[in-house]
């Protein structure tokens, strides 16, 4: 009987080899000792997101200027990852601050050092009136010839107003007294214009109670209360005419200028007592 001897062969060799590496280097893993691997043993880009632990980088490990804004995803930085007083004036670059950059509300009064909001930094028609204090528009702050007649509220100056083009204005008038025999008498009146003319008017027209109108002077208007005249014309209507010397325009000597009329009636010359002389007037500027 032989004995069985074993025969050194390729694959032999091949397999023994392949089962002490692994061995080997398992156990060569096994057996590293605390902090013997540092950067010298590490391939490059061995380290992947996926080694780093959560929380293990932090600012310390971070060197100087290494974070730029390239390196930063969209929203990565939120107000909850900045530091009390991290961001301070240098860290800001020029002109990075913008109007879209910043928050509506974020820019309150306590932020505005004082003086700092110039003219020049108001937009035109920024203040409007309801940002004007009470009092605020002195005399002192208000321009040289800026108060125009425009700026003026209706009858804010009375009588210097002028009356405009076109517009008429209207009132009442009476005068008289009283005649004794074989004596004369006159009474005096002046109509006076609210809002004074611009020159003096073109005529004055006497119109007798009753009519006839004229062109310049057409009608009482309704309810004999609303007169017209032509532009330029004072019209003065006659509504009462009692013991006058003449008639109509013969009854009342007038004399005009842009501030009124002055009025003179006479009593009838054949009578005695009471002489009256009313009525409604109206001029229309022209």
């Amino acid at each position: 009987m032989k004995r069985f001897r074993p025969r050194l062969t390729y694959a032999n060799v091949i397999a023994s080899l392949a089962l002490f590496v692994a061995l080997g280097g398992s156990a060569v893993a096994a057996g590293l000792a605390k902090n013997s691997v540092g950067p010298n043993q590490l391939k490059k880009g061995a380290v992947t997101a996926g080694k780093i632990r959560k929380q293990a980088v932090t600012s310390g490990k971070i060197a100087p200027k290494a974070v730029t804004a390239g390196k930063l995803g969209p929203n990565a930085v939120l107000p909850g990852n900045l530091g009390p007083g991290i961001i301070s004036t240098d860290k800001i670059a020029a002109s990075a601050v913008t109007a879209e950059k910043i928050k509506n509300n974020v820019v309150t009064t306590n932020k505005i050092t004082n003086a700092s909001v110039t003219s020049q930094k108001l937009a035109a028609s920024a203040v409007g009136t309801n940002n004007l204090a009470e009092g605020s528009v002195t005399g002192a702050k208000i321009a040289k010839e800026t108060i125009t007649a425009e700026k003026l509220a209706k009858g804010a100056i009375g009588n210097v107003e002028t009356l405009k083009t076109g517009q008429t204005e209207r009132g009442t008038f009476s005068l008289g007294g009283t005649k004794e025999a074989a004596k004369d008498a006159s009474a005096f009146n002046t109509v006076s214009f609210q809002l004074t003319l611009a020159a003096n008017p073109l005529a004055v027209v006497v119109v007798p109670k009753g009519g006839p109108f004229t062109a310049q002077c057409p009608s009482l208007g309704g309810g004999n209360t609303t007169p017209e005249a032509l532009a330029g014309v004072v019209c003065l209507y006659l509504t009462t005419e009692t013991n006058l010397e003449g008639v109509g325009g013969a009854a009342l000597t007038t004399e005009a200028n842009r501030l009124g009329v002055n009025l003179t009636a006479k009593g009838a010359k054949a009578t005695e007592g009471n002489f009256v002389a009313s009525g409604i007037w109206a001029v229309t500027a022209p």
